[in-house]
């Protein structure tokens, strides 16, 4: 296949730059410590410093997979697809969400929600960065807003954005990981006083596990 044909198909979303998948324990949010099939998608231009997946970035350095391989191999490991990045929506994901729902699995996806929200979704994980802040409409359809917590003013961010979802999205606070054991006491601290707020951690971290 030329490369022209290969871009093209990967502006309409029939391939799909494949960073790697695997089938783990969600570690994160709403839906933690259940299996889920993830599929990481290259790409991303938000540019968070604390970023633990940097060589996500730059989605010319993995390649260009067609959506047919990536869903068959999604549907022999579990009923739960967790599609993240790099940042999903930098694709249009409706051809991916379209091919996994066609074999009866539930999609989810973590995003920044920078970009317009396409695919079709069971769950939607927003969490939302200050240097590229989420469209409206992902704002209005996240059944979860997590804020990753580097420092105090993480907090006043987290409560801008929770202004701005819907009234039933669960709101969660994650410590980035790197600074954990600084700022896991403020951020209990502050949940026990805002308890419309809940904890997340990367539980798959402290299991070792992918």
């Amino acid at each position: 296949m030329v490369l022209q044909d290969v871009m093209d198909l990967v502006e309409k979303g029939q391939m799909l730059p494949l960073m790697e998948e695997f089938y783990t324990i969600q570690g994160e949010g709403y839906f933690k410590g259940t299996a889920a099939y993830f599929i990481r998608v290259g790409g991303c231009d938000v540019g968070c410093h604390w970023c633990d997946v940097k060589e996500s970035w730059n989605a010319e350095t993995h390649p260009p997979t067609a959506i047919e391989k990536i869903i068959n191999n999604a549907a022999s490991y579990s009923d739960t697809i967790v599609i993240t990045g790099g940042e999903p929506l930098t694709w249009d994901m409706g051809p991916l969400t379209q091919g996994l729902k066609a074999k009866g699995l539930k999609t989810h996806i973590e995003t920044s929600g920078a970009y317009t929200l396409t695919g079709v979704w069971d769950w939607i994980c927003l969490s939302p960065k200050k240097m590229k802040l989420p469209v409206p409409e992902v704002y209005e359809k996240a059944n979860e807003l997590k804020v990753i917590v580097y420092n105090k003013h993480d907090l006043i961010f987290a409560e801008e954005q929770a202004k701005k979802v819907n009234k039933d999205c669960i709101l969660y606070l994650q410590p980035e990981w790197s600074v954990r054991d600084k700022v896991v006491p403020m951020i209990v601290d502050y949940v026990m006083a805002n308890p419309q707020w809940k904890v997340s951690l990367q539980t798959h971290k402290y299991l070792n596990i992918p």
